[in-house]
């Protein structure tokens, strides 16, 4: 029988899991999911939020903590940190088979952090070296703070999932700061190999503000417009795979890739389908290539499986890629403060999520002080 992660992985391209929960852990699911050929996971506040609210399996784990008089917070360093510890385990002869280049397993700094770049630093470090696992990547937030964070880091030989990418000028700038990064550390005489990271493109949040621009441009009165809705997201990763071309293959990274660095490659999240008029593998079918990573939530796991096609399209149809966005542009749409706008969004949802996940945590803790 055909495995379509199989064919995935044979083109270049790492599937992960985007989803973590104690039961997946626990319940022999997520080394099902590796003897498939998933190699990685993602995790973020709004997952482990979700997870914690709906579960019972952090139950037990949050009452013996709440009864050794622990705070709320680090009640949530303790189950984040078990469970990101597991995952990294699990996940271990991935990446001892592949030489360090994947199996890895992403944890994100508070979201409070994500115009701070000193506390995302110190953050990141304590996380990185708390969890002491050589396949965790620690995930910095694509913002202005971020950046000088991400090359800090990496010059200190941390792995770095950089997340919440939405515009071609920001990724520039990752790429730049992954490279300063990597100069550093070799400069310091360490080696580049035992480094990774990747680039997290949110991709299906581009097309449902993008379209929604659209529906207002054509409700204004513009014609002609309807050949544009759900061709931003497509098109804005087909561009940045172009860019990451010409970096990382041509003489941006020669001298390092000679030292053995790792490219920094790029990764497709937010990869479920929003819009239900829309194929569910319509983020995953056009975007698959070499040195690529797409994060899928299990539902769109579930649909590769069953009928995804996998075929090297990443660099396909580029110049449609900038013709779409030439036509969007044409039509008025201000791509620059779409992708700002996401931003500013992202960073927030992420943010509350923190916050909710913490006011749960405290009302079971509370819960279980009550009946103590």
């Amino acid at each position: 029988m055909t495995n379509p992660i199989r064919q995935f992985t044979d083109l270049g391209q790492a599937i992960w899991l985007d989803f973590i929960s104690r039961e997946l852990l626990r319940s022999g699911k997520l080394r099902a999911l590796i003897d498939e050929g998933v190699s990685g996971v993602t995790s973020n506040p709004t997952i482990l939020q979700k997870s914690v609210a709906t579960g019972s399996e952090y139950d037990g784990q949050i009452r013996s903590l709440a009864a050794a008089g622990k705070s709320t917070y680090e009640i949530y360093e303790a189950l984040a940190f078990q469970d990101i510890s597991e995952a990294a385990d699990q996940l271990r002869p991935v990446y001892d088979a592949t030489g360090g280049g994947d199996g890895f397993v992403s944890i994100e700094v508070d979201p409070k952090l994500a115009h701070d770049t000193e506390g995302t630093v110190s953050e990141a470090r304590r996380l990185f070296r708390t969890i002491a696992r050589p396949n965790v990547m620690i995930k910095v937030p694509a913002t202005k703070a971020g950046l000088p964070a991400i090359a800090t880091l990496i010059g200190e030989g941390v792995n770095v999932n950089v997340t919440l990418i939405f515009a071609l000028s920001m990724y520039e700038r990752v790429m730049q700061a992954y490279l300063d990064g990597l100069r550093k550390l070799h400069q310091g005489g360490k080696p580049l190999d035992t480094v990774a990271s990747v680039a997290s493109f949110f991709v299906s949040r581009i097309d449902t503000l993008t379209d929604k621009r659209v529906k207002e441009r054509i409700e204004a009165g513009e014609k002609d417009l309807e050949p544009l809705f759900g061709q931003a997201a497509v098109a804005s990763a087909k561009i940045a795979y172009d860019r990451y071309q010409a970096v990382f293959g041509g003489e941006p990274f020669a001298e390092l890739r000679a030292a053995g660095a790792r490219v920094q490659r790029p990764l497709w999240a937010s990869t479920s389908t929003k819009n239900p008029a829309y194929p569910d593998t319509k983020y995953v079918d056009p975007l698959i290539g070499p040195n690529t990573v797409n994060t899928l939530p299990p539902v769109t796991l579930d649909a590769i499986r069953d009928h995804a096609t996998a075929a090297r399209t990443i660099d396909q149809h580029v110049d449609q890629a900038h013709a779409a966005f030439d036509q969007l542009r044409a039509a008025g749409i201000d791509f620059d403060a779409i992708t700002d706008q996401l931003l500013t969004e992202g960073i927030k949802a992420f943010a509350d999520s923190f916050e909710k996940l913490l006011a749960d945590i405290e009302a079971k803790r509370a819960k279980v002080a009550a009946s103590a």
